[in-house]
Order: structure tokens, then sequence, then C-alpha cells
């Protein structure tokens, strides 16, 4: 593993452990080269996902980028970052579980839009503003509305 800091080739694992309840094992690693030290995680990937884009666009699938997205809707909320990290793990094996290579972007939005929704309800309303692209105080109205209605 190369090295972040410095970009040495030769890292040493100083020590590992499981993850995401197993899923994930995650690496204290040592360059040998500045001193720095670094974490680093494996995961299982079972294939290599693409999100397709409404314009058309492929482009490979970001486990970072989702991971951000939800964390930026649940930021100040009474959430742990593991259960952020068990969220996205959840969303990514049903993805990879789908079968499917190719996974539209408006699938994986409302993939996160129904797990906030289950997680935190303000969470799920700040993800939809952005997702839904609301403009005026009307929308978030409207929308806060048909939570109110399950109809």
């Amino acid at each position: 593993m190369r090295c972040p800091f410095c970009g040495h080739d030769d890292t040493q694992v100083k020590d590992s452990r499981p993850a995401e309840e197993g899923a994930a094992i995650r690496r204290r690693r040592f360059c040998a080269s500045c001193g720095q030290r670094f974490t680093t995680i494996e995961r299982v990937q079972l294939r290599e996902l693409y999100v397709v884009k409404s314009d058309g666009r492929r482009v490979p699938f970001d486990r970072e980028k989702l991971n951000r997205s939800i964390s930026i809707a649940l930021r100040k909320r009474p959430v742990t970052d593991e259960r952020i990290e068990r969220v996205v793990s959840s969303i990514v094996r049903q993805l990879e579980a789908s079968g499917e290579t190719d996974i539209p972007s408006a699938q994986i939005g409302e993939l996160v839009m129904d797990t906030l929704k289950a997680v935190d309800e303000v969470a799920y309303v700040r993800f939809a503003s952005v997702y839904r692209d609301f403009r005026e105080a009307k929308d978030f109205e409207a929308f806060l509305g048909s939570l109110e209605d399950p109809g």
C-alpha cells in the first residue's frame, strides 16, 4: 500500500481488526520512509457498479460520495458515525444484490430517501430538499404535507 503522505510504496501493517460488524477489515499502517501512520479499510466488492446519470452518462459508483451525502443530511442529528457507516453499507449491499451493474441515479436517490426516512425524518427532509430540488418554501410545505398524509 502506497503511503498517502510521501508516496513510498512500502508500508507495514501494525494492527488489523474487523470493522462494520465483520463486513470490513480496518488496518493501521506505518510508513517506514516518513514515519506517518494511517488507516485503511478493506471491504468485499461483489461487482463493479456504475451510476447511470439522468443525462445518460455512466460513471463509477463512489461509496464515499454516498457517505458524504448521507453524512450531510444527518449533520447535527443524534446519529452516530457507526450508524451512518451501517446505513451506507446496507445501501451498497442492496445495490450489489440487485444483480445489476448499471444503476440509475434515481434508483440510488430513492433508496437513500427510503433509508433516511426510517433513520431520521429531519435528515430525510434535508436530503429530499436537495434531491428533489426544492426552490421555494411551498416545495417544503407540499413535501411535508405528503409526509402527514400517507395515502
